[in-house]
């Protein structure tokens, strides 16, 4: 798994968006975003995906974290074997 990339929901100039994308930058993840507000389809698959509307969202493979910061962030990556 730590070979997927994560693909990032995000709402530009969304506070918890930016500390997230900082993190997974300065960590070294390979990541996607994807700019929900420039993109309805993006934006009706992070609905379907989170069942929510808040960003942002995150999936790698499987898994999913939806309405988070890099507070969540960390215990979630080191749950599933992906913290650096």
């Amino acid at each position: 798994m730590e070979d997927e990339i994560f693909q990032v929901y995000i709402k530009p100039g969304c506070p918890w968006c930016v500390e997230v994308v900082n993190y997974l930058k300065k960590g070294g993840y390979d990541f996607e975003t994807i700019d929900v507000r420039a993109d309805p389809t993006a934006y009706a698959k992070m609905q379907e995906i989170s069942g929510q509307a808040s960003a942002p969202t995150m999936t790698v493979g499987d898994l999913m974290l939806a309405d988070f910061g890099v507070e969540e962030l960390v215990p979630f990556l080191e749950e599933h074997g992906l913290l650096r």
